[in-house]
């Protein structure tokens, strides 16, 4: 029987192997980039399940918005959820509107739009789901159209009068309405604007 002994610089070289080895695999405390990844979010945004807006939230965690944080009219999430959409364009359903402390709150829900086979209009495709609430900025602007407006072509109108008109029509006339929404970087809406629906 033959017995091989190690010499000592091979097993001080195999030793210092091991450990740069344990090193590079993940002995890391850094709270980086690669520290996110490995807990399971991204830092890429990925598409929100109903397609509208990227959505940044962690990997088998609840939207923004789910928990509650406030009081809402009923059938809506509370004020502040609309953060998610902050600095993007959105294609809404808008349920209600509501003016307090000065500021219009609009509740809202993700729609499609699909242009109209035989007219220069749209038809809207309702979303899903329950409404969120959002507000509107001081400075927001209101464009409508019929049949909320009073022409087919968009016209300014004030944030009170739109809240008017939206209020008084039927809530089976609104799931027919849509609305292109801008956000701000705070999720604050900044622009509204009808869609022209026959």
């Amino acid at each position: 029987m033959r017995v091989v002994h190690c010499r000592p610089a091979t097993v001080r070289c195999l030793t210092a192997l091991t450990l740069g080895m344990l090193a590079l695999t993940g002995c890391s405390t850094d709270d980086g980039p690669a520290a996110a990844t490995a807990s399971g979010t991204s830092a890429a945004p990925a598409p929100s399940p109903d397609g509208t807006a990227p959505s940044t939230a962690p990997t088998g965690t609840a939207p923004t918005g789910t928990a509650p944080t406030g009081t809402a009219p009923s059938g809506t999430k509370p004020t502040g959820t609309g953060a998610r959409w902050a600095g993007t364009k959105q294609f809404v359903q808008i349920d209600d509107a509501r003016t307090a402390d000065g500021r219009t709150y609009l509740s809202v829900r993700p729609a499609q739009k699909k242009p109209h086979p035989q007219f220069e209009a749209w038809v809207i495709v309702p979303g899903e789901g329950p409404y969120t609430e959002v507000s509107m900025t001081e400075d927001a602007q209101v464009l409508l159209s019929v049949p909320l407006g009073d022409a087919k072509h968009p016209a300014s109108y004030a944030q009170a009068d739109f809240v008017g008109r939206l209020t008084a029509r039927p809530s089976s006339d609104r799931a027919l309405l849509g609305y292109d929404l801008s956000f701000d970087g705070e999720g604050r809406v900044t622009r509204v604007q009808s869609l022209y629906t026959p």
